[in-house]
């Protein structure tokens, strides 16, 4: 065989090897949303994944609009079969890629509905440009906001949620689960979290923001996988 064909074949193998990974797909339910971006998928095979919406960046849990755009997601999807096309794993571990109800792209649809900006960043589909231009001319969801609470999601992370205005905590707010309920005032840091529920609900009704130090809305990364 001439040496060209010898130095040619490993870099066809190696090309023709990276087609499956560009084109995995991970199929399942839907049977937990974090965020308005942020969901956990329930494979065949019983795992848990979970997957970050590719493209799109939902205000975070504090932000103004968070809690619809958590909504909005979970109007879509939970409890729904779909399939996930697999772009990514971004440094959380999390799957990223672009969501499909039957043949609905959930990705794209959060930011027709107004839910969520076009993350510029990671922009590959430039036809959610016009989409992000058409809700805002409509005034749809997070762009019916007064102009200065309509904050990009990755600017307010950089800025830190001390600029932003936060929900008064419920001083004797609770949520239970199973036997246990959670208050605020009773812990402080970390530690004394003993599961991803209580960590997300002293962040969310508790405002103790120390617990989520890389601004990204999922407290205490150990115990939120």
């Amino acid at each position: 065989m001439p040496v060209s064909r010898l130095l040619l074949a490993p870099a066809l193998l190696l090309l023709l090897l990276s087609f499956p990974a560009l084109a995995a797909k991970l199929r399942g339910e839907v049977v937990g949303i974090s965020d308005g971006d942020t969901l956990t998928l329930l494979t065949p095979d019983k795992r848990q994944v979970r997957v970050r919406l590719a493209e799109i960046d939902a205000p975070e849990s504090r932000q103004p609009w968070g809690s619809r755009a958590q909504q909005a997601l979970s109007t879509l999807v939970f409890r729904q079969a779909v399939v996930v096309t697999v772009q990514d794993t971004d440094r959380y571990g999390r799957t990223v890629g672009t969501v499909w109800v039957d043949r609905l792209n959930a990705n794209a649809e959060m930011v027709r509905q107004g839910q969520a900006w076009v993350y510029r960043q990671y922009l590959r589909d430039r036809s959610l440009l016009a989409l992000e231009e058409e809700a805002k001319q409509a005034k749809r969801g997070l762009w019916a906001l007064p102009e200065g609470e309509r904050v990009p999601p990755w600017q307010w992370r950089r800025q830190g949620q001390s600029s932003q205005p936060a929900p008064a905590p419920l001083p004797r707010a609770s949520a239970a689960t199973g036997s246990a309920a959670f208050t605020c005032g009773g812990k402080r840091l970390y530690r004394e979290m003993s599961s991803c529920a209580e960590a997300r609900f002293h962040l969310q009704q508790c405002g103790l923001s120390r617990l989520d130090g890389d601004r990204d809305g999922v407290p205490c990364e150990s115990l939120c996988r």
